[in-house]
């Protein structure tokens, strides 16, 4: 559980060599175990505070650009269990869970289980409110949860927004209340939250026709990703969809289904990157195995999505690695 005690940080605090340790240190412990990812940037800075609404926890967060991630180990070693809520003030955000993938903008927001494996990915600078609900508030009231994580919810108002408005004044107004004032807030919080999944669960989670399809999609994408033919006629053809229905499935995601491809091919090219097992292989033989045909053109789409040239993301990626002095 986090601490009264540990409720902010400031990465203007430390050194500007020690910001990025440090961050990384306070993500770990603040979330329970979590790792952080800047991308391959090697400059880095970050504010963090937190409040108590009884047992909700609410936490203000701006930074860089950077990605969490939570493995099998790290949920295995966790505490408590929380569904976590994730709603951009600033920039946006994209969240991973049960083989889906939601992304945010501000006036939106997702939940994912800290008790299950996931990744939210912030390819900007990001200003986030985030609300951690304990997990039994929630799952004692009959609610299917698997089905309702990394979803987005409050584009369209109703409970959603009503619940995301109720998140943003709880965060403003707690400095001024006591100790009663802010558990009966954060009691609002979880009914709010708890209704919003019941309008989601009534809807059809168990997925509309477009989302069924979007999922389909990408599961085909992750099974191919090394195929260099792999694109959006070649994915119609193999789920033997028009290419209109495979735009309409994308229609709510910012950078459609191609855009989702070369996300993909990019952010596993990254990994590959930031694997030290894969330090001998050259970059044009990792971009080769996913996908990428031509390595000059895979330079530039990674320094677009990166902000820097393969080989400086990995020379990075390679200093991080190394042990300090």
């Amino acid at each position: 559980m986090v601490s009264d005690a540990a409720t902010t940080m400031d990465t203007d605090d430390v050194s500007v060599r020690d910001r990025i340790p440090f961050w990384n240190d306070w993500i770990n412990n603040l979330f329970q175990g979590l790792q952080s990812d800047l991308y391959g940037d090697t400059e880095f800075d970050g504010r963090i505070a937190s409040a108590h609404a009884g047992e909700v926890i609410l936490t203000r967060l701006e930074s860089n650009r950077h990605r969490v991630m939570r493995s099998r180990t790290q949920v295995r070693g966790s505490e408590a269990g929380y569904l976590k809520i994730v709603a951009p003030f600033y920039g946006c955000a994209g969240v991973e869970q049960k083989g889906r993938e939601a992304w945010v903008s501000p006036g939106e927001w997702s939940i994912y289980d800290t008790t299950d494996t996931y990744a939210v990915s912030n390819p900007s600078r990001v200003e986030h409110l985030i609300v951690m609900v304990p997990k039994a508030h929630l799952a004692e009231r009959g609610l299917a949860i698997d089905e309702l994580m990394a979803r987005r919810l409050g584009g369209s108002g109703g409970i959603a927004r009503v619940a995301l408005e109720t998140m943003r004044s709880a965060w403003r107004e707690l400095p001024s209340m006591n100790d009663d004032a802010a558990r009966c807030l954060g009691d609002v919080i979880t009914q709010c939250v708890h209704l919003s999944l019941l309008d989601l669960a009534g809807r059809g989670t168990a997925l509309t026709q477009r989302e069924n399809l979007r999922e389909r999609i990408k599961q085909h994408v992750r099974r191919h990703l090394a195929d260099p033919d792999l694109s959006v006629e070649q994915i119609a053809r193999a789920l033997n969809v028009s290419r209109r229905h495979l735009y309409n499935a994308f229609a709510d995601e910012p950078d459609g289904v191609a855009g989702f491809l070369l996300a993909r091919r990019i952010e596993a090219c990254r990994l590959a990157f930031d694997d030290p097992k894969l330090a001998d292989r050259s970059i044009t033989e990792i971009a080769l195995a996913f996908g990428f045909s031509n390595p000059a053109h895979f330079s530039r789409v990674f320094r677009t999505h990166a902000g820097v040239s393969p080989s400086a993301y990995r020379q990075a990626a390679a200093l991080q690695r190394a042990p300090s002095a």
